[in-house]
């Protein structure tokens, strides 16, 4: 689930907000569906208008290309053609051509940091943006071996090594290593306390380590080509009260190791989350089990040469190719069940990432996902997303208004402010659905909220049979002011909302209408 984008895109006036039902699209032209662009892609037609030619195009020239029918647009580095996806675009022309002849990693980054440009435009591709010319400091690394990675001068050419750091943002972070008779350790310093767990991502691939920590807003990245092979298991340990993270790799053969490794693309650099790219590592689907009648949960195991854990509150993208295009689609991960400490689990924690995904039959994504057969494999990528539990520090009354598969952010939110929250009065769910079948999980609903007396769940139905007693009904101010009593008449609130745009965008406008801020109220994006 993506995290609501500010309002100043999409542009308020465009039918892109204009959309009342459903997902915020605009309508498109018979013939103008993504497999339609997937099939102009290959179908050997000049989309650049270049005639199969790369360019360096400057500053100057990509601002010539500002119209509709003569589109330019740079995406981190890399300009594109997109006339010819105008008509394709589900967000409409006017969204494209905010970005006409200018650089729009912002907006892009903004709305569509998940989509994989990349694939959906190399036929679009014109080259890249000229690079100005720079003069690069000597540091005499060919002096010293720093940190035990091997001169660059040692270093294939073709590494891309950043070498400086941004100034603003928290303090460099930097990192050492050492090693016993059977093991290495990296050790990251980074310079703030009570860095978690979920916050470092580490990946080893083709003999190469890729640790990531995430601080704040930025991005710490330690990017190795290890020098020896290590076995593909390794641990992962942090110290919050002084913010180092220890890695420690399992070495293959018991040698004495000269130097960790040489260093590759955007080693040792610290940059803002939303300039990262996403990295992705293939998960392997270990059972899929109907929830409803269109509702399926997935098992996805990480590979065991990673470790990824999903914060609570943010969400990941899937990644599959479709007719040989690259589809990427975000989702919130949920714990199997709201009721673990009823059972033993069988699986090993922090291995294993269960989803809960609606299969839309005439979709291009679910349809493939739900295919997939056991055993068969999903590119799954980073986490994603702004929301910090930190923002539940003293809440007493939490409130959950979810329509749909916008229960999925809801679940973790739910299972963490039970376990953890000791301010907690009471949290209580309204959940939107059509009818009783499309209702996830009511089952476990019900048994938790008879379970904890601080848990309370409120069903309403759109489309209810005639033997339904509960409520009924859109999300509406009447429903709203009678949900959201407090506990207390001065207790602290935090509510949090999700589901199609059109009820999360109502639903925020309501509880602006009862009186609650910004600050009291995350929203989510289904």
């Amino acid at each position: 689930m993506l995290n609501v984008p500010s309002q100043a895109f999409p542009a308020p006036g465009s039918q892109q907000r204009v959309a009342s039902q459903g997902r915020s699209k605009v309508p498109l032209k018979p013939g103008r569906s993504l497999m339609d662009w997937i099939r102009l892609t290959k179908s050997g037609k000049d989309l650049t208008g270049l005639k199969g030619g790369i360019i360096d195009v400057t500053e100057e020239e990509l601002k010539k290309h500002n119209k509709k029918d003569d589109c330019w647009i740079c995406i981190r580095g890399l300009v594109y053609n997109v006339s010819p996806y105008m008509e394709y675009h589900p967000g409409g022309e006017d969204e494209l051509m905010r970005a006409a002849g200018t650089d729009g990693t912002d907006l892009f980054n903004e709305v569509h940091r998940w989509v994989n440009y990349e694939s959906m435009l190399k036929e679009c591709l014109v080259g890249r943006m000229a690079m100005k010319p720079t003069v690069l400091k000597d540091y005499h690394e060919e002096k010293r071996v720093l940190n035990g990675m091997l001169p660059k001068n040692q270093v294939p050419k073709n590494q891309d090594v950043v070498d400086t750091l941004p100034r603003e943002g928290p303090s460099t972070p930097s990192y050492d290593w050492f090693q016993t008779e059977s093991s290495v350790t990296i050790v990251i310093y980074t310079k703030q306390k009570n860095i978690s767990l979920d916050s470092v991502i580490v990946d080893l691939q083709d003999e190469s380590l890729r640790a990531e920590a995430v601080i704040k807003d930025h991005s710490y990245l330690i990017h190795i080509g290890l020098s020896h092979e290590v076995q593909e298991q390794f641990s992962v340990r942090v110290i919050e009260n002084v913010g180092k993270i220890e890695i420690v790799l399992q070495k293959r053969e018991n040698v004495s190791w000269k130097c960790l490794g040489h260093p590759l693309e955007k080693h040792n650099s610290l940059i803002p989350k939303k300039e990262t790219g996403l990295y992705y590592r293939k998960c392997q689907l270990t059972s899929k089990e109907d929830v409803t009648h269109d509702t399926r949960l997935f098992c996805l195991m990480l590979p065991p040469s990673t470790h990824l854990q999903v914060p609570v509150g943010q969400h990941v993208y899937l990644k599959l190719s479709v007719t040989g295009a690259e589809i990427v689609k975000p989702y919130t991960p949920v714990s199997d069940s709201l009721h673990s400490d009823y059972k033993e689990t069988a699986l090993p924690p922090n291995k294993y990432i269960y989803f809960l995904i609606k299969i839309y039959p005439d979709g291009l994504f679910t349809p493939e996902l739900d295919r997939l057969q056991i055993g068969d494999f999903v590119s799954l990528s980073n986490p994603e997303g702004n929301f910090k539990v930190s923002k539940l520090e003293k809440v007493e009354d939490l409130f959950l208004l979810a329509a749909g598969t916008g229960f999925t952010p809801m679940v973790n939110v739910l299972n963490y402010a039970l376990t953890y929250m000791s301010s907690l009065r009471q949290v209580k769910l309204m959940f939107f659905n059509k009818t009783e079948d499309d209702i996830i999980w009511r089952r476990q609903l019900e048994k938790l909220a008879f379970k904890d007396e601080r848990f309370d769940v409120e069903f309403v139905l759109s489309a209810p049979s005639s033997e339904w007693n509960g409520k009924q009904g859109y999300v509406s101010l009447a429903l709203l002011s009678e949900f959201l009593q407090r506990s207390l008449e001065d207790s602290s609130v935090f509510l949090c909302i999700c589901g199609p745009t059109p009820f999360t965008e109502e639903g925020i406008r309501l509880l602006h209408d009862l009186n609650f801020s910004d600050d009291e109220i995350h929203s989510f994006t289904a």
